[in-house]
């Protein structure tokens, strides 16, 4: 590899170094310790400080060292891990550059050219891999190292790498960290002692910060049951975050199949970089806290200060710049910040040239002036750029005309707000849809009404216009403390819907997808799914005491809604809660608007919480355990298993506490979340359980507990509801209420706030990131030990050992994905469907482990006679195999007796598993591995079938698309119920092609053993035995044929002997190549009626004691999967 020129202190270096060649310019010398005369003190020596020191001397054993006659200077221009490849670099400078250099008359230009030619080699090797790494020459450095060291496959792109300390019980062990795509690694070396580590980011179940009395700092990783620790790292935060985003990425991509298709620097695993890592988790973190759509990213963050006009003064922030969003937040603690959507930005002024200000002016006469922007021109240029402003002084009569344009528009819309409808290009057909929320067409208030809570209804209203009049409305609204305060205190009815929209983003998504929600209606009416089905179901279950969903009325607008996202977002579906959720937000906004709220809450505020395995809700009530330790420690120290905790408040987090509150009292904690995100529910979480402290402390039993917390919610009212007593939730504890002091919903948010808000919404989703990990791999685990109880009752293996070979079977599928971002691999992993069915190997997948797994070697036919095991115990014949039937195949070849091993055999080479004869194998082979679908195209017998566009045939349908056939599955459970145990009996005969190609898998099994020889005069005997009975047999049969009639038998029967013989053994002797050769001809037509069945076989092979013994020989499955964990990855590697 070309290196940077450096120069080399040769001081003291000979001493480390031996000079193998050199010449007037250049010096190749080899490190000592390594190649010829290595080893010994000298070499351990050496090793620990290649290993230690970052310096270009440990990149590899061996350099070129450029010099000139007159200076003591050397400068290192190549290195190379092997010798054939420092030979090519020398070999190179001798043929391309030695002639040149002897046109110079000063050695200062002849170390310029070197010097400028090396450069110029090494950019143009760098113009595509490693163009956006910050130091490419230490990168170029440290690639070497990392492929030297770990053999992974050569697509495994290196992320970044550190150096650190590993500690390896009480001992540190120096060394680097390398973070690549898929892998953690480290590497060590000292004083002989190597420690190479190789994890994979699936695999970790923990990763997180830790501080002790030995490790002041470091960062823990827990992977398969074993705990590591890296300390002394320089940049111990960044290093961490980048952990973090790693294997983050790495469980989106693989477990959620989320492809990054919105995000250019993650959509390929092989070109992820540092820089892109950061850049992703800045847009996450942006796109989290202002609360935008998944598809901006942020672009530009400018330092600057912005006037504040309800205070009166310059507060000091950060302007953050996406696709569509010009966003401010401050960094003064104010907590103030605004979001303007481009599309209300109508221009962009500079008061005057000397100041670094500008101002941006917003529909509705309102204007934004920033201050003390370092760049203020490129601000101005990107926003004017962004809303397709022009800069030019020409244009400014016509912003004025465009601002007087839209203000008499906006005035238009104000007083005739069904014309909005045309303008927004949604169709007519949107009359289906209510346009209404549904609590004013139930409940419309009454104006004349002034009893105490109308009148308290109506001072919120007169406070929120008043914020209104001073903060702004809509979507360029200042949002701060005072915002926030308006919130706990409670939302106005009026006010509800249009707050939620704000405060949720909604309200955004909304105005970019005019018509969107009316074509989705329209395209998802009508159709049957899954989804559908269940949605039906729940309709009546969704706040069946509210007069709003007693009617038509509510009930069709909750199952369009439902319906409409269930066709949108298919990977979710439905899921249960949603249509409790649902159902509340209907009461308050119109149905669209209902519509973008369940979208925001879906895919952007709950993240995973709406699927089969509820992995959100999850996650979150890990993050609810972390906070009880924190802040409630007496709590801790009486219910030491806080795992009652998250069974309880699974609906807390599913429904916002919509499940266990009064509507009247759940709608003011759904205002808090929609303002504060998941953070408000864990606050109100915690504030429950301090409200119950000492009841939960006293008593006895989980049971008791739930009857404490089931009452204390029913006592919770809401005191200022202007909602009816028909409108509002009957507590189910009523009559308990009288014994328990009621509670005021706005008295306990506002204690949650003032105990428990200190903790911030970054702690809160760094948290979440940290406990994922965790609840992912124990749901795996919880597959893993469902999976291995179900099989361990059909095979032999030990339970240690069918974890050992899950293990092995999972990571084999996740090897096909690693490298790629849309592996056919991916869609045989589906965790909604049963537990032996989430994990399936494609043949491919299959060949590679089965491989790394068989007892005995298969010669030359491995491929071709794995391919007929995958067919064997593929039984339902979709072309995937499962860890049942991968098991199954194992322990009768490791397990079984001689007759269940010679049957297993037999039926290989019957169909489905053998479909070919052997003249037509070659072309059967080509054919089987054509590289069209991975996984799919092999199977011959699936032709007839129509295959998926992604060449999978599923067992189940997608979520969300298609209905589950449950007659199919109940008739296929009676069937496996019913099914009896299968005899010799019930074999059918093989014929003659199927015979040789037994005959030929003995041979090959036999091949390379000890009584090989022995082996194959058995298997000869016994071929030639069961020919003779057969031709006896037909003699026996057909007495009155001619005697020259007779005879083709016997020629047939010699030809099986002898191709049987002859093409899978390499003893075979001259007179059976002759008896192969004189009878070619009549082997060419095999003879339709020639057969023999499993009994006869089996008979013949058990006079054999060779063949019996090699059977029934013992081979020991733990060897081989120790081999076959080391070989998977290496396997790959070659590939």
């Amino acid at each position: 590899m070309w290196l940077k020129p450096e120069e080399v202190l040769l001081k003291n270096a000979f001493k480390l170094w031996v000079t193998e060649k050199d010449n007037e310019y250049f010096v190749l010398q080899r490190r000592r310790g390594y190649g010829e005369g290595g080893g010994g003190l000298t070499g351990l020596l050496v090793g620990t400080l290649d290993t230690v020191l970052d310096s270009t001397s440990k990149v590899a054993p061996y350099r070129i060292l450029h010099h000139t006659a007159d200076s003591q200077v050397y400068w290192s221009i190549a290195c190379g891990v092997t010798k054939e490849e420092i030979d090519q670099h020398w070999d190179w400078l001798q043929q391309n550059i030695m002639r040149t250099l002897s046109v110079f008359d000063s050695t200062e230009d002849i170390t310029s050219f070197v010097q400028g030619k090396i450069r110029g080699l090494i950019a143009e090797e760098g113009k595509t891999s490693l163009v956006l790494e910050d130091d490419p020459e230490k990168f170029r450095e440290a690639l070497l190292r990392f492929e030297k060291w770990f053999e992974l496959p050569a697509q495994e792109k290196l992320v970044t790498y550190y150096s650190c300390s590993y500690w390896k019980g009480k001992v540190p062990c120096q060394g680097w960290l390398y973070l690549s795509t898929n892998f953690l690694c480290f590497y060590s070396y000292l004083l002989g002692a190597e420690v190479k580590l190789i994890i994979s980011w699936d695999e970790i179940w923990r990763l997180e910060k830790t501080s002790n009395v030995i490790l002041t700092e470091s960062i823990h990783v827990l992977a398969h049951g074993e705990d590591h620790y890296f300390s002394m790292l320089l940049h111990l935060n960044e290093t961490f975050v980048i952990m973090e985003q790693l294997a983050n990425y790495s469980i989106k991509r693989l477990f959620d199949k989320e492809a990054f298709q919105g995000e250019p620097a993650l959509s390929d695993p092989l070109q992820i970089t540092k820089r892109g890592l950061e850049a992703h988790a800045k847009s996450e973190q942006f796109r989290a806290f202002f609360r935008l759509p998944k598809e901006e990213n942020l672009l530009e963050v400018h330092e600057s200060f912005l006037w504040v006009p309800f205070s009166h003064f310059n507060t000091l922030g950060k302007v953050c710049l996406s696709e569509n969003y010009l966003c401010f937040a401050s960094q003064d603690g104010s907590q103030c910040h605004i979001i303007i959507p481009m599309r209300e930005v109508i221009n962009v002024e500079k008061p005057d040239s000397g100041s670094r200000a500008l101002t941006v002016c917003v529909r509705g006469k309102r204007a934004l002036r920033f201050s003390e922007v370092r760049d203020y021109q490129r601000l101005a240029n990107t926003i004017r750029s962004r809303c397709g402003i022009s800069a030019s002084p020409q244009h400014s009569a016509s912003s004025e005309a465009i601002r007087g344009e839209c203000q008499s528009l906006i005035n238009h819309f104000e007083d005739n707000p069904e014309d909005v409808t045309l303008m927004v290009g949604q169709k007519d057909t949107s009359k289906a849809v209510s346009t209404e929320a549904l609590m004013t067409v139930f409940h419309p208030q009454d104006v004349e009404n002034l009893d105490p809570k109308m009148l308290k209804e109506k001072m919120k209203e007169q406070s929120w216009n008043i914020h209104f009049s001073e903060y702004g409305r809509g979507t360029s609204m200042f949002f701060t403390k005072k915002t926030r305060d308006l919130i706990v205190r409670g939302v106005p009815e009026s006010l509800r819907g249009e707050l939620w929209m704000l405060f949720s983003g909604a309200v955004n998504d909304m105005a970019t997808h005019p018509g969107y929600y009316t074509e989705l209606v329209e395209q998802s009416l009508g159709t049957s799914t899954l989804a559908t089905d269940e949605i039906e179901r729940d309709l009546h279950r969704s706040l069946p005491e509210h007069p709003a969903f007693q009617s038509d009325t509510g009930i069709s607008a909750l199952r369009r809604v439902l319906t409409a996202y269930a066709y949108r977002n298919p990977k979710i579906g439905y899921c249960q809660a949603m249509n409790i959720l649902t159902s509340v937000l209907l009461l308050y906004a119109k149905e669209e608007e209902a519509f973008w709220l369940l979208v925001a809450v879906c895919e952007r505020m709950l993240p995973d919480y709406f699927n089969r395995r509820i992995i959100g809700a999850l996650v979150d009530q890990a993050v609810f355990e972390d906070l009880i330790r924190e802040n409630l420690p007496q709590l801790v120290e009486h219910m030491t298993d806080l795992s009652f905790f998250s069974s309880v408040s699974l609906s807390w987090f599913l429904t916002l506490f919509i499940s266990v509150l009064p509507i009247e009292s759940a709608v003011n904690v759904v205002d808090c979340f929609f303002y504060d995100g998941i953070k408000a529910i864990l606050q109100l979480g915690l504030a429950v359980l301090d409200y119950n402290m000492e009841a939960l402390i006293a008593c006895n039993d989980d049971a008791e507990a739930v009857t404490i917390l089931n009452r204390f919610f029913d006592s919770v009212t809401n005191k200022d509801s202007p909602l009816p007593p028909t409108v509002q939730q009957a507590s189910v504890g009523n009559n308990d209420k009288a014994s328990h002091v009621s509670v005021d919903i706005s008295e306990l948010i506002r204690e949650a706030y003032e105990k428990y808000g200190h903790f911030r919404s970054e702690e809160v989703e760094s948290s979440r990131k940290k406990n994922k990990l965790y609840v992912i791999q124990t749901l795996e685990d919880t597959t893993k030990q469902n999976v291995i109880r179900v099989v361990s009752q059909d095979v032999r293996f030990t339970s240690p050992q069918l974890d050992e070979l899950y293990n092995l079977f999972k990571r084999q599928h996740f090897l096909s994905c690693y490298w790629t971002m849309k592996s056919p691999a991916l869609l045989h992993h589906d965790p909604s469907l049963a537990y032996l069915e989430q994990y399936q190997l494609g043949f491919q997948q299959f060949s590679e482990l089965f491989s790394l797994l068989e007892p005995w070697g298969f010669c030359t036919s491995k491929s071709t006679l794995s391919l007929w095991v995958f067919r064997l115990i593929d039984e339902n014949q979709d072309g995937l195999v499962n860890f049942k039937e991968f098991c199954y195949a194992l322990d009768t070849l490791y397990g079984a007796s001689f007759t269940n091993k010679l049957k297993f055999l037999f039926k290989l080479h019957l169909p489905p598993a053998f479909t070919g004869s052997p003249l037509h194998l070659k072309e059967q082979r080509v054919q089987q591995f054509l590289p069209t679908i991975e996984d799919s195209s092999h199977l011959t017998r699936l032709a007839a079938f129509d295959l998926p566009e992604d060449g999978v045939i599923r067992k189940s349908p997608e979520r969300g698309r298609g209905k589950v056939d449950l007659q199919a599955y109940l008739k296929q459970w009676q069937n496996e119920i019913l099914k009896k145990e299968e005899t010799i009996k019930d074999l059918p005969r093989i014929n003659q092609a199927q015979f040789i190609q037994f005959s030929k898998t003995l041979y090959n099994i036999f091949h390379g053993d000890p009584e090989e020889e022995r082996l194959y005069r058995a298997v000869a005997h016994v071929t030639s035995l069961l020919l003779r009975m057969e031709e006896v047999g037909r003699r026996l049969q057909e007495p009155s044929s001619p005697p020259a009639e007779a005879t083709q038998p016997a020629s047939t029967g010699a030809s099986v002997e002898a191709s049987s013989t002859q093409e899978a053994s390499c003893k075979e002797t001259s007179d059976a190549s002759s008896s192969h050769s004189s009878q070619e001809g009549a082997a060419e037509q095999p003879d339709p009626d020639w057969s023999f069945s499993f009994e006869q076989i089996l008979a013949s092979l058990l006079n054999e004691p060779a063949i019996v013994s090699f059977f029934e020989r013992h081979v020991h499955i733990q060897t081989k999967l120790g081999q076959a964990r080391v070989a998977q990855l290496k396997l790959k590697a070659k590939k």
